[in-house]
């Protein structure tokens, strides 16, 4: 039996070697002090950023406050250096914290463990779980291997790229802890009940046939024990290859949160988003499903749609579709489950999300 090598796709790999060139030597009291420091310079720049975009807009370029082109040119300017400053920041610290839950021991705490506890484990450990969607498969598979019921498998597949870290932290940044605690909330909701009906459903029949072989292999799992040096340089890893790849995407993203809020009128809005509109839900998440983004860059965009009168919950849904029922991921995860079992999957996330988007228009 071959050893499973820590899995990746790019997504925060070290170079051991580089680090210890580059933070080894540093004393853990000389790297703190420069921390704080970087920290402190951060924090004064960011809180610059809203007065220099209005300078920017409307003394530099002489854009009148009340039109449309200079409020659409007012939140560009602010929100694009915002959304990457929050985003480098919270990279970093995601990627060294990271270093702690690596997928393979999150594959060793959940094997064994029965249908409802693991499914809470899973959509926990979902969160701070290294993830983006070409790691699917080998998660899946590596999941499968250990014995992993397949209810919880699923929980910890909806949770890890619907309940993202990053986006909670943008969240929290732009809109408040409210709606970042709600959409933490809800998100594991959906991940834990919607694991826990797949796996009532005993569908492992629909498997890909050459997967259900691997059930009966033990998996050998080689893990690293990164040092501290080793972790900070893991963080650095992680801005220049997470920020690397979405900067685009957080950049379009902004660049259509712009064009809402310059352009798009409250009241059509609220007309086709609001709370009256019931169909504005099931639209949401039907128009969402095959939009291809990452949460960094739907971020933006969910914050132009709640200034323009959106209803919360209509917004929800639609991040939500966007981010855990992407089309991509669905291709991705057919080399490895049958159709039936993917229109299960996404029939029953599709239900818990719609729930969740009628649910808080009701009593928000």
């Amino acid at each position: 039996m071959e050893p499973i090598q820590p899995s990746g796709c790019g997504c925060t790999k070290p170079d051991n070697g580089h680090a210890a060139g580059t933070t080894q030597n540093m004393s853990p009291g000389k790297a703190a002090f420069f921390g704080l420091i970087g920290f402190a310079l951060w924090y004064v720049v960011y809180k610059q950023l809203e007065p220099f975009s209005h300078f920017f807009a409307y003394s530099l370029l002489g854009l009148e406050r009340e039109s449309h082109f200079g409020e659409a040119i007012q939140f560009f300017i602010y929100d694009t250096p915002k959304v990457m400053m929050l985003l480098t920041l919270v990279v970093f610290v995601i990627g060294m914290l990271r270093s702690f839950f690596t997928q393979e021991r999150t594959r060793k705490y959940l094997a064994g463990k029965r249908e409802t506890a693991g499914n809470v484990m899973a959509a926990l450990l979902g969160i701070v779980t290294p993830f983006c969607s070409c790691s699917a498969v080998p998660l899946f598979l590596g999941f499968v291997q250990a014995g992993v019921p397949l209810g919880v498998t699923f929980s910890f597949l909806i949770a890890a790229p619907m309940v993202n870290e990053i986006a909670l932290i943008l969240l929290y940044g732009l809109l408040g802890w409210k709606i970042a605690a709600l959409y933490l909330g809800t998100g594991l909701l959906i991940a834990i009940l919607a694991g826990w009906v797949i796996g009532r459903f005993k569908l492992e029949h629909w498997i890909e046939d050459w997967v259900q072989e691997l059930r009966a292999a033990e998996a050998v799992v080689i893990e690293e024990k990164p040092s501290w040096a080793d972790r900070i340089e893991r963080g650095r890893e992680a801005v220049r290859d997470i920020v690397g790849k979405v900067w685009i995407y957080v950049v379009a993203g902004i660049a259509v949160g712009a064009l809402i809020h310059g352009y798009v009128p409250e009241t059509l809005m609220a007309s086709i988003m609001g709370k009256d509109a019931w169909w504005s839900v099931p639209a949401a998440v039907v128009v969402g499903i095959p939009m291809y983004s990452n949460a960094a860059g739907i971020v933006p965009v969910v914050e132009a749609l709640l200034g323009k009168g959106a209803a919360l919950g209509t917004v929800l849904a639609f991040m939500m579709s966007v981010i855990a029922l992407s089309l991509p991921e669905m291709v991705i995860l057919r080399k490895v489950l049958k159709p039936k079992l993917i229109a299960v999957f996404i029939a029953v996330v599709g239900t818990g999300i719609l729930f969740t988007g009628f649910l808080f228009n009701m009593v928000i």
